[in-house]
């Protein structure tokens, strides 16, 4: 039985979501920067609409700087300062820190974008997701690449239970498919020594389970340079080409390099309303990532006009609900495997920048 936590809330007085976003290195910033202005501009939309039951919804925003332990102390803050749910994260690692104690502390929490396959040890009520599991989009990338006859796979990796649980993932469809995966370390490995591992193994895809920039960037630039690696593929199906950054670092060598994100082919009325807003506001083309974060706020208004304000009537009302998103219908289901309520039909896509435009993507593959 979780104990109730946190302030109770005043008659009038705003309804208040914590938001979790990585806005200082080494978190992901510009991820971080993307998914605030989509949980920012979804509050302002709720808010014109009359806000909840007459009451306005306010953000509290803490920055995790990908630091697991930071996040876990903001769960604790933002419990105590009454909060109705808890919303976003980017990392994964992260993610899980937060959710457990968002499940130890019995407050809601949707988390937009992380998609490590176990948030939480334990089935949960209290964490629902968005984003599909790590396991159903990487195995969608896997069958990619074998599909595209890159069956002789390289994982350039840093230590990280998310890279790990993906290289997992990656060797377990690609080996019962006749595919192989070695793994490089890139904690003991320079991008030309690298290089020489990548033609040793006589591998015909590269996937970069690394962060940004650093150490993708000068891995991408030593194997783009190195002509014994003309014909191999590079992929990164962790979406580090996703954001501007990667092409203004990059260019044209950034390109042509799939990755997955969470987006579908085309855009209804209420995305393509939230893509034109959003590209003001950021200055840059959104990436899925916000509208993860306007999805995230649009959900948790609707379990708040729905439900009411009380934790435990919300964390139980995730399969009761159907919401029109910005990129389908949402709705909650358990599914194999996954510890929390999951959103079970996120769109996903393996797409790449174009070389010959690099801000327009080619969807390779879509579910």
């Amino acid at each position: 039985m979780h104990e109730p936590v946190g302030a109770e809330r005043a008659a009038g007085s705003a309804v208040k979501i914590g938001a979790l976003v990585p806005l200082t290195r080494p978190g992901w910033v510009e991820a971080g920067r993307h998914l605030l202005a989509g949980l920012e501009l979804a509050v302002h939309d709720v808010n014109e609409a009359g806000g909840i039951s007459g009451s306005p919804l306010e953000l509290v925003v803490r920055d995790t700087a990908a630091d697991p332990q930071r996040a876990a102390a903001a769960v604790d803050e933002l419990a105590l300062l009454g909060v109705a749910a808890l919303a976003g994260e980017y990392h994964s690692v992260v993610a899980r820190t937060a959710a457990v104690r968002a499940d130890t502390l019995g407050v809601p929490f949707l988390c937009s974008s992380a998609v490590l396959d176990a948030l939480t040890e334990q089935p949960t009520n209290w964490v629902a997701r968005l984003a599909p599991p790590q396991s159903r989009g990487w195995q969608m990338y896997a069958d990619f690449l074998l599909d595209a006859g890159r069956g002789r796979i390289a994982v350039a990796a840093q230590s990280s239970v998310y890279w790990s649980s993906g290289t997992r993932v990656l060797r377990e469809h690609v080996t019962a498919r006749g595919g192989s995966i070695v793994e490089l370390d890139m904690t003991a490995l320079a991008p030309r020594a690298l290089c020489e591992q990548l033609v040793e193994n006589e591998a015909t895809a590269l996937l970069l389970l690394v962060g940004h920039p650093e150490p993708a960037v000068p891995i991408v630039r030593a194997v783009r340079h190195d002509p014994r690696l003309a014909e191999i593929m590079i992929g990164a199906p962790a979406g580090q080409p996703e954001l501007p950054h990667w092409k203004a670092v990059l260019g044209k060598e950034g390109a042509a390099i799939p990755f997955l994100r969470y987006l579908p082919e085309r855009l209804g009325p209420l995305g393509a309303r939230v893509e034109t807003t959003l590209r003001e506001r950021l200055a840059q083309t959104p990436s899925f990532v916000a509208f993860e974060g306007y999805d995230t706020i649009t959900v948790l208004a609707e379990l708040l006009r729905a439900h009411g304000m009380e934790r435990r009537r919300i964390a139980y009302a995730w399969p009761h609900i159907a919401v029109e998103g910005t990129r389908g219908l949402i709705q909650f289901s358990r599914t194999p495997g996954i510890s929390v309520w999951q959103w079970a039909g996120a769109p996903i896509q393996v797409v790449d920048r174009d070389p010959a435009e690099l801000d327009r993507f080619r969807i390779l593959r879509a579910s």
